[in-house]
């Protein structure tokens, strides 16, 4: 027997080595090869069909085996809340990927795929992940050291489902809170959200000294493609309204938009994302000024660019009206990838047939081809496409839990402390705990979080309200009341030793979340009155942006901007409590009303409610 399983074992070695000979003869398959020549070998054997099959992405509901096989499609994304099943494991993801990966290998060619995902604050869309606070409260840590170790961590996430692409990071510079999105800008500032570019190196890796300006870079099986997006100007529409005209001359959008994208390219991203807005009228898909002659030309980027959501299709209004001009539109304008994500086969036979018409030239396909496969080489896709469970440990883990927490409590901006009320001492007779948002981990989170526009409720994923977070960081002895909206005669009668009200808004993204009125979710302004009217209170905002407050801030003691903190309720109590001072600043300016917006500091009208880079301070330990 043991004879027997030592000559399979010796068959198997010598298949496998007779595979890897034949390959070194396939030039583009040879690792040892330049990446160039590769490209350039894979190229010259690739027929028109089998590059535009490269240039798309489709969404995994849309695809099978046979699809992707026949059609040599480039890429697969998991939309908006999108899984293998409910609740899904990291190996379930793995051999969901795994089974589309060979997929793809089984074509003529074996072009292995690429995995988008939005992981915009963690690797969101996973059950039992780490839930990273969004970009508005990493731009107030002012902490790009912190944002690369978050960049890292959620790479291993990713990894640890066996995916390869993040759609991320969001380096929009938003100038509007009444924008849906805002909460995914670091900082109305350009140059904090330059500063929070370092969250691509966590994501990609390091990129060599010696690497080629504006070549994508991707360094190591721990690591995944990363995505600067919306190019270019989608933080500055008309009135915060999303996917609308961002108006401003050639320097505000090169001094204000446009800064993040040329530090993204230094440090290798490998991908941009085309924003749905426009820029004074044109439609960015559009826009082969700045995609083909600025992106590519002149700020050297050498990945690929890729559509939006149906990106294409919303070239004309309504969307897809004519596709025919929108293909032509958008592949003209430089777009290498598309997003399709469903009817690939209208996209394809169109692109087809403008090629065959020489509308659209085989040079601008094999622009986009080539990008695309210097990406996957650079990836090292061809030498390990499949996912394996190296990393499935670290889906959810401690460390990276800790990390989270170390995230939340520095992201937090103490905005009042009226008679230095914080830190709250954790031994009290008896504190009242209120608010919408003081027990719903789904609020907590946000949008972007297990699905699209994010959920209610504390049973979608894992992690630590702040009630709970306050349950055990208090001395034993004290005692917590819970009441989500008490009644003002109640709070007075009862003697509290001080009151915690948390609120904010609902969970919500992209359009779903314009909002011009920015006032916070009821019954808050009714909960704040009747605390605050009864009791010594701190009021912690949880919210994408800066919410109306100028009515309720006179009584309120004190006044805590925690943004959108994720999963780790117990980076608030730190700071609530003293184990860790207070240290956020203001990533936006905190308006008085919205009649002032949009307000941004610098301009002639700035009259804030509290300025951009406001922060009160306290120190460990003052309780």
């Amino acid at each position: 027997m043991v004879k027997t399983l030592v000559v399979i074992l010796l068959l198997c070695s010598m298949v496998a080595a007779a595979m890897a000979q034949r390959s070194r003869h396939v030039t583009y398959k040879d690792p040892t090869k330049p990446v160039n020549t590769r490209i350039k070998d894979l190229m010259t054997r690739m027929t028109l069909a089998e590059k535009i099959g490269q240039m798309v992405q489709l969404d995994r509901t849309a695809v099978t085996w046979g699809i992707l096989r026949d059609y040599s499609i480039g890429s697969l994304l998991s939309g908006g809340g999108s899984g293998p099943l409910p609740q899904a494991t990291a190996l379930n993801w793995i051999n969901m990927f795994n089974y589309y990966q060979n997929a793809s290998l089984s074509s003529r060619l074996g072009i292995p795929i690429i995995y988008g995902i939005d992981a915009v604050h963690g690797h969101n869309n996973a059950y039992k992940a780490t839930i990273f606070p969004h970009n508005i409260g990493l731009g107030a840590t002012r902490d790009p050291e912190l944002v690369k170790r978050i960049g890292a961590a959620t790479a291993r996430e990713i990894r640890a489902t066996g995916l390869n692409y993040a759609f991320a990071p969001c380096v929009a510079v938003c100038r509007d809170p009444r924008w849906g999105r805002c909460y995914e800008s670091y900082s109305e500032d350009p140059d904090v959200v330059i500063s929070m570019t370092e969250i691509i190196t966590g994501l990609q890796g390091d990129i060599p000294s010696n690497s080629q300006r504006g070549a994508p870079f991707v360094g190591g099986r721990d690591k995944v493609a990363a995505c600067a997006k919306h190019f270019v100007g989608d933080g500055g529409t008309i009135g915060g309204i999303d996917e609308n005209n961002t108006v401003t001359n050639t320097h505000g959008l090169m001094s204000i938009h446009m800064p993040a994208y040329y530090h993204s390219i230094i440090k290798g991203v490998s991908t941009i994302m085309v924003s749905y807005s426009s820029w004074n009228g044109v439609k960015m898909h559009a826009n082969r000024d700045l995609i083909t002659y600025f992106l590519k030309n002149r700020l050297k980027f050498r990945g690929f660019v890729i559509s939006d959501w149906q990106g294409i299709d919303r070239i004309t209004s309504p969307a897809h009206a004519n596709l025919t001009y929108s293909v032509q539109a958008g592949i003209q304008a430089g777009i290498d990838m598309v997003m399709v994500p469903y009817n690939y086969s209208e996209f394809i036979d169109t692109l087809t047939d403008l090629v065959s018409k020489d509308v659209v030239p085989m040079s601008r396909i094999d622009d986009a081809v080539r990008r695309i496969l210097r990406v996957k080489f650079s990836m090292g896709l061809f030498e390990a496409p499949y996912a394996d469970d190296t990393f499935v440990s670290e889906l959810g883990s401690q460390a990276h839990r800790d990390l989270a927490r170390e995230a939340v409590r520095k992201s937090l901006v103490l905005l009042k402390n009226n008679n230095a009320i914080l830190p709250l001492p954790k031994k009290a007779t008896r504190i009242l705990v209120a608010g919408t948002h003081a027990n719903n981990l789904g609020y907590q989170c946000g949008g972007w979080t297990i699905t699209w526009q994010g959920l209610s409720g504390n049973n979608h994923t894992a992690g630590t309200t702040i009630l709970s977070a306050i349950s055990s960081t208090v001395d034993p002895s004290t005692e917590i009341v819970y009441s989500e909206n008490p009644d003002a005669e109640y709070v007075k009668s009862s003697n509290f030793s001080y009151s915690i009200v948390v609120v904010g808004e609902p969970p919500y993204a992209e359009t779903y979340g314009d909002n011009h009125n920015l006032t916070m979710m009821e019954p808050g302004p009714n909960v704040i009155k009747n605390v605050c009217g009864g009791s010594m209170c701190v009021v912690v905002v949880v919210s994408g942006r800066p919410l109306v407050m100028e009515p309720y801030v006179e009584g309120i003691d004190a006044l805590v901007a925690a943004w959108l903190p994720g999963s780790e309720g117990l980076g608030v109590t730190d700071v609530l409590f003293g184990d860790y001072g207070f240290t956020g600043r203001l990533p936006r300016t905190w308006f008085k009303n919205v009649d002032q917006l949009p307000m941004n500091v610098g301009d002639s009208h700035y009259d804030p409610l509290f300025p951009f880079g406001f922060g009160l301070a306290t120190k460990p330990g003052q309780a």
